[in-house]
């Protein structure tokens, strides 16, 4: 049976995917094995806007730091010997969630956008991460395994009203992860094995309704959905043909379409960038 270390490796190799050890630059905004590159959703988004992200920092580290999106301005803001990954924006573009395992294990953290005022939201004995702000900024998603097995849970963003979303009590080493909230905030996308493979399902934002999308198995691992900004279609990471590509569906799962064929490790994590358009 997997230790819960086993299973967080797998998280954070097939769930996130990427790797940054061989990254000969740390300066460079690399994407690293807990997160790539997010652009802020606020006004000015953009070119002109704002992108936060984990890498290296040169010492074996995954730090948060945050850069113009034309590159410059880069300024690491988490300064810790423990890794740190996952940052997710705020809907006001004003607060940075991550995850960081400076507590031992993995807890959600939330700070201001220059790193200051950081403030711990979780406090256990299990691997709380990947915090996802609901679009209007009153939720935070998370995955735990705080009850046995990895689930989804979403609390307010002062780390009070925990509640658990998904529930597969009673059924061994299930696994449900990557929650992604729909632009409207009715819907969460998600990963889980719960049906044997890692496919990709959608529920209400309460818990209910949980619906397949994807129907793949057969050792097949898609995960990491990721709405477009206007609801209408997926993106996921999957390796139903041998390596990692990035696949697109419609919100309902047809019209499944590859868009990515790369060799090696192969490409993951894929981020629709939520660029507000100047009129």
């Amino acid at each position: 049976m997997p230790t819960r270390i086993s299973i967080f490796r797998l998280l954070s190799t097939l769930a996130v995917g990427l790797f940054f050890g061989a990254c000969g630059e740390p300066a460079a905004p690399v994407r690293s094995a807990v997160g790539g590159p997010l652009f802020s959703n606020v006004p000015g988004a953009g070119l002109n806007g704002t992108i936060t992200f984990s890498g290296d920092d040169g010492n074996g580290n995954s730090e948060i730091s945050i850069m113009n999106a034309d590159g410059t301005g880069l300024t690491q803001l988490t300064h810790s010997p423990f890794n740190g990954g996952n940052p997710n924006w705020s809907p006001d573009g004003q607060h940075i969630a991550f995850h960081s395992t400076r507590d031992g294990v993995g807890q959600i953290f939330v700070m201001n956008v220059d790193g200051t005022g950081l403030i711990q939201l979780t406090h256990n004995a299990f691997n709380d991460y990947g915090p996802v702000w609901s679009p209007d900024g009153k939720q935070i998603t998370f995955n735990s395994d705080r009850n046995g097995s990895f689930a989804i849970f979403t609390m307010h963003p002062d780390g009070t009203g925990v509640t658990q979303l998904t529930n597969t009590a009673g059924v061994a080493n299930v696994v449900d992860i990557d929650p992604a909230w729909s632009p409207d905030g009715r819907e969460l996308a998600f990963s889980s094995n719960r049906d044997g493979d890692f496919e990709i399902f959608v529920m209400n934002a309460n818990g209910t309704a949980v619906t397949a999308l994807t129907h793949h198995g057969a050792g097949v691992f898609d995960g990491f959905p990721r709405w477009s900004p206007n609801g209408t279609h997926l993106a996921f990471h999957s390796n139903r043909d041998g390596a990692f590509q990035i696949f697109v569906m419609n919100a309902d799962g047809t019209g499944v379409t590859q868009l990515t064929h790369a060799g090696g490790f192969g490409d993951f994590v894929p981020e629709w960038e939520m660029r507000i358009v100047p009129r």
